[in-house]
């Protein structure tokens, strides 16, 4: 930007990329702009399109005030202070000395230079804390980031791998939320329960700095995570045809709790609810409408890898006279589509996974974790599936933002 391009924006005053403060002294302390407020001016740029704070403009009048040059020195330094100890990460801001051309008054001759101090800062794929908070650039405005919006926000770090979005911090959530026993069997023989929590990113800081439980805290660590998280849960609906119809619904029941439990719920309704066949062999021999390993290991799959972000959608487990539908909120992780889902591993949310594999499996199954994170789960429903019912699963995109899963039931029935 050369110097008239920035005059005419002066000129024209504050908007969503551009700031304006004057520079104030008394004596050799510098009086304003507060420390504080730069550093929510140069955060918010960052967490929006980037932007420019020129220092040395006084913002109602617009009028180019300068900086004495002997100042330059330590308003540079202030801003550089700012940029790398205020703000969380580090911004990487770029600091310029400039001179103004300023028009003469009406009874002077001369136009004058007056220098002032540009701060370009650019939009970053990080999200910046300054010590107030999480801000943004609305219009001409520096406003606090909402909390809902804050989420969406977060997942934009995750994908610089700073962060993940079962991670971050759940609004309205306090440490006394988080429930000691369900967190316990996570810890280990940690000594130190307050130290340990925060080390497994169960208790995380919000904008505010104040502690929160973290999505996956909410999500493994309380009886109720519906309560925060109101689409948490499994819906799970058997119907006596081979089509959706509310008219001839056998059995229904939202399946809640922590998500371990969950899984347990998911598989004992599908236990109750499948049909057992018989094959004339050397003896009778019972053959199951589903594989209750395939089922499983499906079940674990939905909560694991299902999006906490799309809060208004809920797993659905529907089953029907010929099939199952699992249907599991969000997009397919990174470049993964339907067809390498059994080739590839891509976890969207390491922290649940990583809680999830410290919890026992269900009886009957031949496993001792629910997840054992060697990427056997979609393998392991393709070969079972195909071996009990002599097809394969099918797995498809909804809209780009719903994985569906049908399994086949063995025939006949």
């Amino acid at each position: 930007m050369n110097d008239q391009e920035l005059i005419h924006r002066i000129r024209l005053g504050e908007d969503g990329g551009l700031e304006l403060k004057e520079v104030r002294f008394q004596g050799k302390r510098i009086a304003g702009p507060r420390r504080d407020d730069l550093a929510d001016d140069l955060a918010a740029f960052a967490n929006s399109r980037g932007g420019v704070v020129v220092l040395g403009v006084r913002d109602g009048s617009r009028e180019v005030v300068g900086i004495p040059v002997e100042r330059l020195d330590a308003i540079e330094t202030l801003v550089r202070e700012i940029c790398t100890d205020s703000i969380t990460p580090s911004l990487d801001a770029g600091i310029y000395r400039r001179e103004l051309c300023v028009e003469p008054e009406p009874a002077a001759s001369t136009t004058e230079l007056k220098p002032v101090l540009l701060v370009e800062v650019p939009r970053s794929l990080d999200l910046h804390r300054s010590p107030r908070g999480w801000f943004r650039r609305v219009g001409s405005s520096t406003r606090a980031i909402p909390p809902a919006e804050l989420q969406r926000l977060m997942i934009v770090r995750a994908s610089t791998g700073l962060m993940t979005f079962d991670e971050s911090p759940v609004p309205r959530t306090t440490v006394a939320d988080l429930d000691t026993e369900l967190a316990e069997r996570f810890l280990g023989e940690e000594h130190d329960f307050q130290a340990a929590r925060r080390k497994l990113r169960l208790i995380v800081e919000d904008g505010d700095g104040n502690p929160r439980l973290s999505v996956a805290a909410v999500a493994m660590c309380t009886s109720e995570p519906q309560q925060w998280l109101r689409a948490a849960y499994i819906q799970a609906v058997m119907y006596a045809g081979d089509r959706l119809d509310t008219e001839y619904q056998l059995d229904a029941r939202d399946i809640v709790g922590p998500l371990d439990a969950q899984v347990a719920g998911g598989l004992d309704f599908i236990r109750h609810n499948m049909r057992l066949g018989a094959v004339k062999a050397v003896g009778r021999e019972d053959v199951p409408q589903y594989s209750e390993r395939a089922v499983f290991e499906a079940l674990v799959n939905a909560v694991a890898h299902r999006d906490y972000s799309m809060t208004g959608s809920r797993v659905r487990l529907h089953m029907f006279s010929d099939r199952i539908e699992l249907a599991v909120p969000g997009a397919l992780a990174n470049t993964l589509t339907p067809d390498a889902l059994h080739l590839r591993q891509v976890s969207r949310n390491p922290l649940i996974v990583s809680l999830l594999a410290r919890c026992p499996s269900p009886p009957g199954l031949g496993k001792q974790r629910l997840m054992e994170q060697r990427g056997d789960g979609v393998p392991r429903i393709r070969a079972d599936t195909k071996e009990l019912t002599g097809r394969y699963p099918e797995y498809s995109l909804v809209d780009d933002s719903e994985l569906r899963l049908v399994l086949p039931a063995a025939v006949p029935f």
